[in-house]
């Protein structure tokens, strides 16, 4: 990718590469990619995923049906997943307000903003509309829980700046996609698989757009983008690791072969730092070598504690076979 010869400013020293300069510098990037997601990205419908023939009322003000379990298509670590899934897309406000203060709401950075935005908002319609209708999940549990989650709001890890978002989404918006594709393939239900397909398409072109740009940052501000990336990928946490329940979700999200240190090494890491070039890059100052080195070892201790995991894990599900 390259990145006109007048947004450079014959610079290349990191001091000088604020925010604010990075955007400008950044903002051709920003509406290339702009331009090419609206040409591959396509149009589609949530009401056409949501099986509305399976709907009845609930109990309550209509004096509906209470839930139960076994009225839902969907198996149990389908639910547990749906559950961290939807909540986490719940808090949208609070994720474009974040980046929306950091990229601003003019130009191609804003239209971009806002064009995010309002595909994020059509996966938390479509699954909260599914999980309703089809009764995958128990109502008032889900709101409750949907009610505190959102009061606590959402403040990033990474908020440090500009960059770090920037590294941050291109890995969790690849984080997003595989768990949700992997939460459709565990569901049981073909109706919700193909669902979270659909869903996890979006998620893939919007990890494009921040890789795409992220790799821009790295030629115009190498030491400090790796530094951001060093960070993000160090002290990486899923958006939702705030709501109710979540360490016991993830636990039986990780067993359940949903999003696990495996996976996570392998197919969310790995894919973004290769296609990068992360690790095999130059032209760094000392600043840049040091976070280098430091992301180089933090993976190769990653890939020893998803060894032990995988280890852990057929264990597990060995002992839970056995008790049949």
């Amino acid at each position: 990718m390259t990145i006109a010869p007048d947004r450079l400013d014959g610079a290349r020293g990191q001091a000088a590469w604020t925010d604010t300069r990075l955007l400008y510098a950044l903002e051709e990037v920003v509406e290339n990619e702009l331009n090419r997601h609206l040409k591959v990205a396509k149009e589609w419908m949530p009401h056409e995923y949501v099986p509305w023939s399976d709907g009845r009322n609930f109990d309550g003000v209509l004096d509906g049906e209470p839930w139960a379990p076994d009225q839902s298509k969907v198996t149990s670590i389908g639910r547990t997943a749906l559950v961290v899934n939807l909540l986490t897309e719940d808090n949208l406000p609070s994720y474009h307000h974040e980046i929306a203060s950091l990229f601003g709401r003019d130009g191609a950075w804003g239209t971009w903003v806002h064009r995010w935005t309002a595909e994020e908002g059509r996966h938390g319609i479509v699954m909260r509309d599914y999980l309703l209708t089809s009764r995958a999940v128990d109502p008032v549990e889900l709101e409750r829980f949907r009610m505190a989650h959102m009061s606590a709001g959402f403040e990033s890890d990474n908020a440090h700046s500009m960059l770090h978002s920037v590294a941050y989404v291109a890995f969790q918006e690849l984080a997003t996609r595989i768990s949700h594709r992997n939460t459709g393939r565990h569901s049981g239900d073909p109706v919700c698989d193909q669902m979270l397909a659909r869903i996890a398409t979006d998620e893939n072109l919007h990890m494009v757009f921040y890789r795409n740009l992220l790799g821009a940052a790295f030629e115009l501000a190498p030491d400090r983008t790796m530094c951001a990336v060093r960070d993000v990928v160090t002290g990486f946490r899923m958006p939702g690791h705030g709501m109710p329940g979540f360490e016991r979700a993830a636990v039986q999200m990780a067993l359940g072969g949903i999003y696990n240190l495996r996976i996570h090494h392998d197919e969310v890491l790995q894919p973004v730092l290769r296609y990068l070039k992360v690790l095999e890059r130059g032209g760094l100052g000392p600043e840049g070598l040091a976070a280098q080195d430091e992301l180089g070892a933090y993976l190769e201790g990653l890939d020893g504690q998803a060894r032990r995991f995988d280890e852990r894990q057929a264990a597990i599900l060995a002992r839970r076979a056995a008790r049949g």
